[in-house]
C-alpha cells in the first residue's frame, strides 16, 4: 500500500510539473508570421557563435569550440569576421553564452563573456584590440555568487551585473522548485571590491541590459514572460519600477542607444526548443518595446516565423536601422529595415 501511495504522489508531483512546464514553456502557442522583406542569412554564423550577441550554451557541433564574431554594420555589406583570441585561453574548453561591452573615456573596448567551461560559470574579461581586430584576455572572473551566469551587463572597465538561471545544472529540480512557486533566480552586481546580490525574486532571469542613460536594468524573466525595470542607485542596489507581462519568453535583450527602445529575440513556444524536432523545429520572433516606463509602452511584433528561417531566437539588436538576429543553437539573420 506505501508503494502504491509514493507511486500515485509521485504521478501526481509529475503531471503537476508537466502542467507547470505546459503554461512556463508556453507549450500550446503557434506563431502567427511577421515577415521583414530585406534579410540574408550571415555565412558563418552557426551553433556557439558569439556576433557581439548572447548566444546559447545548445550545440549541433558540441565538440566545436564557441567563437567570437564580429560585423562592421557600418559597411554597404557587412560580413561576419572571427576574432582571434590571444594566446593562453583556453579556447578548447570555450563556451560563450552572454556579452557585454564597456568603452571608457579613451575609446577602450572591453567584452565581458558569459563562459560555460565543463559546465562551470565564469565571465572572460577580453580587452579588443583595434589594431588587428584580435581579442587580449586579461582574466577569468569566479566568484561564489556567480553561480550560473545567464548574461551580464558591464556597467565599468571590470564590473558588472550578471543574471544567474540556475538551469544549466537540473531541468527537472529547476520545474519542480517553479511548480512550488520558488522563485530562486537572481541578480548580481561584481566588481573587484564587491560582490552581492542585488535583486531576487525571478523563475528564471535571463537576459539583462541597461538604459541609456545608465538609470535603469532591464531583466527578462524568461519563463516568466516579462520584463522587469528596475532603478539603479549609487551602491549599485536595485530597487523594482514596472513589470512588462509578454505572451511570450523574452530571451535576452538590447537596447537602442538612440532611441532607447528595446529589442528582445523571443521563443514563442519554449516546449518545441527543447524537444528539438526536426519536423517541428522552435519558432523566431522578434519584439520591439517602446516607451518602457510608460504607462501603456508599444509593443511590435517585428519578426516572427515557424522556424522555416530561424530556429529558436534569442537575441535582437538594431544598428542605423540594421537588425541583426542571433539564435541559441541554429543561424543568424541580418536584415535592413
Amino acid at each position: 500500500m506505501a508503494g502504491n501511495k509514493a507511486e500515485i504522489a509521485r504521478s501526481i508531483t509529475c503531471s503537476a510539473a508537466a502542467v507547470c512546464a505546459v503554461n512556463l514553456l508556453n507549450a500550446t502557442r503557434e506563431v502567427d508570421p511577421v515577415a521583414l522583406p530585406n534579410c540574408r542569412l550571415i555565412k558563418g554564423i552557426g551553433s556557439r557563435a558569439v556576433l557581439l550577441l548572447p548566444f546559447r550554451l545548445k550545440s549541433l557541433a558540441p565538440d566545436k569550440p564557441g567563437e567570437i564574431f564580429l560585423m562592421d554594420l557600418n559597411e554597404k555589406k557587412p560580413k561576419a569576421s572571427e576574432l582571434r583570441i590571444s594566446r593562453g585561453f583556453d579556447l578548447g574548453s570555450f563556451n560563450p553564452h552572454g556579452i557585454s561591452t564597456y568603452i571608457d573615456k579613451d575609446d577602450t573596448v572591453y567584452l565581458f563573456v558569459v563562459n560555460h567551461p565543463h559546465q562551470k560559470s565564469t565571465v572572460e574579461l577580453f580587452k579588443f584590440m583595434e589594431e588587428d581586430n584580435s581579442l587580449l584576455h586579461l582574466k577569468t572572473i569566479r566568484h561564489d555568487l556567480l553561480t550560473s551566469v545567464n548574461d551580464v551587463v558591464a556597467v565599468g572597465p571590470d564590473s558588472f551585473y550578471a543574471t544567474n538561471d540556475h538551469y544549466f545544472y537540473d531541468f527537472i529540480l529547476m520545474f519542480l522548485e517553479m511548480y512550488l512557486g520558488l522563485t530562486w533566480s537572481n541578480v548580481v552586481y561584481y566588481s573587484p571590491k564587491e560582490v552581492k546580490e542585488v535583486a531576487a525574486g525571478f523563475y528564471s532571469a535571463n537576459g539583462i541590459n541597461i538604459s541609456p542613460d545608465k538609470k535603469y536594468i532591464y531583466i527578462a524573466d524568461i519563463f516568466d514572460h516579462n520584463v522587469h525595470v528596475m532603478e539603479k542607485h549609487a551602491d549599485w542596489n536595485l530597487t523594482h519600477v514596472k513589470t512588462l507581462q509578454l505572451d511570450t519568453l523574452a530571451d535576452n535583450l538590447s537596447v537602442d542607444p538612440d532611441t532607447g527602445d528595446i529589442w528582445t529575440g523571443c521563443h514563442p513556444n519554449g516546449m518545441k526548443l527543447f524537444y528539438n524536432d526536426p519536423d517541428n523545429p522552435p519558432a523566431s520572433e522578434v519584439l520591439r518595446i517602446q516607451n518602457i516606463l510608460a504607462e501603456q509602452p508599444t509593443v511590435t511584433r517585428v519578426y516572427a516565423e515557424n522556424g522555416s528561417v530561424l530556429q529558436g531566437t534569442s537575441v535582437a539588436t538594431v544598428y542605423n536601422r540594421k537588425l541583426l538576429i542571433g539564435t541559441v543553437y541554429h543561424r543568424a539573420l541580418y536584415c535592413e529595415l
